[in-house]
Order: C-alpha cells, then structure tokens, then sequence
C-alpha cells in the first residue's frame, strides 16, 4: 500500500516540475518529499517543542536523547558556530539542582556539557537514596517508644 501510494506521488511529481525520463537532483527530491510528507506546521512544532524542551522529571539521559531528537529541527544549533548557544540551550532545560552544580563551568563543548550533567545527575540520585536508606533506618529504631510512655497507665509509682 506504502509502495502504491509512493508510486502514484512521485508520478505526480515528476509531472509537476515537468522532469521525465532526466535525473532528477537530491535537493529537488527532499524539497518535494519534505513537502508532501513533513508540512510546515508540523516542522514548526516540532521547532516549538524543542525551544520549550525543559527536563522535568526525566534523567539527564533522557533529556539528552529527546534533546538530540528535537535539535535536528532546529539546524542552527547542529553548526560549529552555534556550540556554545547549543549548551546554553541544553543547560537552560536542566533541573535547577543540576544546572546549579555545573552552571559556573560554563562548559562551551556539547559532548562534554551533557556528560557532566549525566554524571551530576547520578551522583544526585546516588546520594538521595542513600539518605533515604539512612532515615528509614533511623526510623525503624524509634518504635520502641519513649520511657515515660508507661506513665499513668498503672507501672509508676504509687
């Protein structure tokens, strides 16, 4: 059905810009395929999506992974010139605990920015579950109650 339905578009096409049997250019092509299969609106939310990308609940990981995702409709920020703005960007959609810890490095290098980021990230989640183990511990040791508890309830004095 894929097959049918890409046959019959490319027909059409090619009738469009009135090309035959003449090879036709890649940027022609993807221009018509973006066209037809990618419209504008969705590329513009797409385009939204990231700009408003923040990390909420995620892991760094993942908010890596849907950061990369989201970046490809936004091609300033996979140029050279832009990777500094690209890490500035990155940075501003991290948690505040995670963006205070590396905030003052001002990282300029993505690879480097998102690692350390990772790695802030599982030191935090490492440290949190160690202080909750650590409480539920303490916790435990508390049911025995206090020693003026029996007070009032005939095991005092007379």
């Amino acid at each position: 059905v894929l097959r049918e339905e890409a046959n019959v578009w490319w027909r059409n096409v090619k009738l469009r810009i009135g090309v035959e049997a003449v090879v036709i250019l890649w940027e022609v092509f993807k221009r018509e395929f973006l066209r037809k299969y990618f419209p504008a609106d969705v590329k513009n939310k797409k385009v939204i999506e990231f700009m408003e990308l923040k990390q909420g609940n995620l892991l760094v990981a993942e908010y890596s992974a849907k950061f990369e995702a989201l970046c490809v409709f936004s091609p300033y920020y996979n140029t050279v010139e832009a990777e500094e703005d690209k890490c500035v960007k990155f940075e501003s959609g991290l948690r505040l605990d995670i963006k205070q810890l590396i905030g003052f490095s001002e990282i300029q290098d993505f690879p480097t920015l998102m690692t350390k980021a990772r790695i802030c990230d599982e030191d935090g989640k490492a440290k949190s579950s160690y202080y909750k183990a650590l409480n539920d511990r303490k916790g435990k040791g508390q049911d025995r109650g206090k020693p003026y508890d029996n007070i009032g309830n005939g095991s005092g004095r007379k």
